[in-house]
């Protein structure tokens, strides 16, 4: 630290990132208490149980490599240059002196946790759409691959200011609706085709019917502790203090988003708060009052404007949650009906669908400004750049991103390994498990309630039998 100012500097952005860690971290207990919610009684510890264990294998995995890729990897590689060597690249790896207790680089390790819980997050979000049928072992494979592969991977292109996408496509995505929502929900609905429906989900002719929610309490207040942790999960999405002027002879220091490029908490903050309300009210609406989907509306609004909530007016980030959350509801149910996707919880809907129109949306509303600071030859985006030589934000540009995001590094290789999985049996428990319940079959000593409840669970396997 070379000067007073500089170490403030530095200890407050090491106390800022560590404080988002800990608001993030309040997403995967919501998480939880949500699952458990929407889950029956005789699946209940197999559902708390997958989405616990998620957090320590990905932590232990995105350790080992997933944090190496961010770095490595922001070339595609071999898209935009070779796999990335600098100081940066090197302090990642597991066996470098910043990967643990140092005094050289105060900032790596509560920044490794900020995208850990990133990582953490698009796994629960494919752990809540295939409650009461998946087994725990090929979840938790999956949970690795998305957790500390596939969407560190899309990190890397879309979500540095480095990244290919970025300077080359003017990608700009920058609260995460692609990069993290987009790419879970494609990601899930990969599985979902091949893992299937639960039994009796759908009637003889093809109609589906509804498996009641089990407590709606656990289901409201998991999704107001999403909400909170939401607001963490925005901060992180910022360095908190930088010299933004760049000239020698002056100072001007401010918040950067992802990119690097200015913003501000005030900023984020009339966003956040419209496109939650926009959301909300929308949900509310088109849903006729159902309380599932008005609080997914609230979390799906905010998805829908987080590609663009840096530079969004506050009544346009309200207008974005709003449409996103009537097309996203109308596309989920068409998807139900017409392909017999199963989605327990709404998953590929909020968060697939939700992303990647944010996307998509965010590259028509913000074309033309600065998608980043530019690297290399400030010419070089392919589809224009601003007169100040930075790659600008464009509708092509975002477009081929989402593309990217839910189906080239979410649905296929989802779609792949959910194929091998079911090969080797390790996708989905045996037909007789799934009716006596999960919890019944995993752990040695169930709940006594476990079996209880289940006479018209029974009637409708013996009506979709027939």
């Amino acid at each position: 630290m070379d000067s007073d100012i500089g170490g403030l500097t530095v200890i407050f952005t090491e106390f800022y990132f560590w404080v988002t860690v800990v608001m993030m971290f309040l997403i995967h207990v919501g998480f939880c208490m949500y699952e458990v919610g929407a889950t029956r009684p005789k699946n209940l510890q197999h559902t708390l149980m997958k989405n616990t264990m998620l957090i320590p294998l990905v932590t232990v995995t995105f350790y080992f490599f997933g944090w190496w890729l961010y770095f490595a990897f922001i070339n595609g590689p071999w898209i935009n240059g070779p796999i990335q060597e600098d100081a940066f690249t090197a302090a990642a790896v597991p066996w470098s002196d910043n990967m643990g207790p140092h005094m050289q680089d105060r900032i790596n390790g509560v920044f490794w946790a900020a995208f850990l819980m990133f990582s953490c997050t698009t796994a629960s979000i494919v752990s809540g759409a295939i409650i009461e049928r998946a087994r725990t072992a090929g979840f938790l494979i999956i949970a690795v691959f998305i957790g500390s592969i596939t969407w560190i991977i899309d990190a890397a292109w879309g979500w540095s200011p480095g990244g290919w996408m970025v300077q080359l496509m003017g990608y700009h995505d920058a609260y995460a609706s692609g990069v993290v929502h987009g790419i879970a929900g494609g990601t899930t609905l990969a599985v979902l085709c091949v893992l299937g429906p639960r039994i009796g989900r759908f009637a003889p002719d093809g109609t589906p019917r509804t498996i009641p929610v089990q407590n709606p309490w656990l289901i409201t207040i998991g999704l107001f502790l999403i909400f909170t942790g939401f607001w963490g999960f925005y901060a992180a999405c910022n360095i908190p203090i930088l010299d933004i002027d760049g000239a020698e002879d002056k100072i001007f220091m401010s918040a950067t988003n992802i990119y690097l490029m200015p913003t501000t908490l005030s900023a984020i903050t009339f966003n956040f708060m419209m496109s939650l309300a926009g959301g909300l009210m929308a949900g509310y609406m088109v849903s006729k009052g159902d309380p599932f989907w008005s609080y997914s509306g609230g979390l799906c609004g905010i998805i829908c404007a987080s590609a663009g909530n840096d530079l969004y007016h506050p009544i346009q980030a309200m207008i974005i949650a709003m449409v996103g959350v009537w097309l996203v509801y109308k596309l989920h149910h068409w998807v139900e009906r017409r392909f017999k996707i199963d989605d327990a919880v709404g998953a590929c809907a909020v968060h697939g669908y939700g992303g990647t129109f944010g996307v998509i949306v965010a590259g028509f509303l913000l074309w033309g400004y600065p998608a980043a600071a530019p690297t290399g030859d400030p010419g070089m985006a392919w589809f224009g750049s601003t007169p100040e030589g930075y790659p600008a934000i464009n509708p092509l540009g975002n477009f081929i991103g989402a593309i990217i995001m839910w189906g080239g590094l979410g649905f296929i290789p989802a779609y792949i390994l959910a194929k091998v999985l079911d090969a080797f049996g390790l996708l989905r428990v045996p037909r007789e498990v799934e009716i006596v319940g999960l919890d019944t079959h995993t752990y040695p000593e169930p709940f006594p309630y476990l079996q209880m409840r289940d006479v018209d669970f029974e009637r409708i396997q013996r009506e979709s039998a027939r």
